[in-house]
């Protein structure tokens, strides 16, 4: 199976945010944004094995600051890890007050994405093909967190 670079899965989603996503104090719902990053996350990984992507795991998600309604927020995906079926993806979240033009990085979040075959069972995935010094600094942390992931599910 040929590689494929982690540029290949690349997803930017950008959406306008409104009352009906946010708290009585005008913070959009931390869940509405973690919403925003599986869709991103799974389209990336879906586009990396073009085949469907099912979640697997969400590492923790931490909120650096609040998005408020009116801020235009963007989260981005990408590919940086691949196992034989499993797919990391790299989530970036940030939201614009487009009034002042300031931009604020929200949080990044890692997810874990599994390809499915026509049967509905785990289906082998491209591997990822690394070539800068980034991606692939980005791959062996990808791949130090995978491997804590499945210590952590064997305790």
């Amino acid at each position: 199976m040929e590689g494929k670079r982690p540029g290949e899965s690349r997803v930017t989603l950008t959406q306008l945010m409104g009352p009906g996503s946010a708290n009585t104090l005008g913070n959009v719902h931390g869940g509405y944004i973690m919403r925003l990053c599986d869709e991103a996350g799974g389209m990336a990984a879906t586009k990396h094995a073009r085949r469907p992507a099912v979640t697997v795991a969400v590492d923790s998600m931490t909120f650096h600051s609040p998005v408020h309604i009116g801020n235009l927020v963007t989260v981005s995906a990408e590919v940086t890890w691949t196992g034989r079926s499993s797919m990391e993806t790299r989530v970036v979240v940030t939201a614009e007050d487009v009034l002042s033009s300031q931009v604020t990085h929200t949080n990044t979040a890692y997810f874990v994405y599994v390809a499915l075959g026509d049967d509905g069972r785990p289906t082998p995935v491209p591997p990822i093909l690394c070539e800068t010094e980034e991606e692939k600094a980005r791959y062996e942390r990808a791949a130090g967190r995978q491997a804590h992931r499945l210590k952590q599910r064997h305790l």
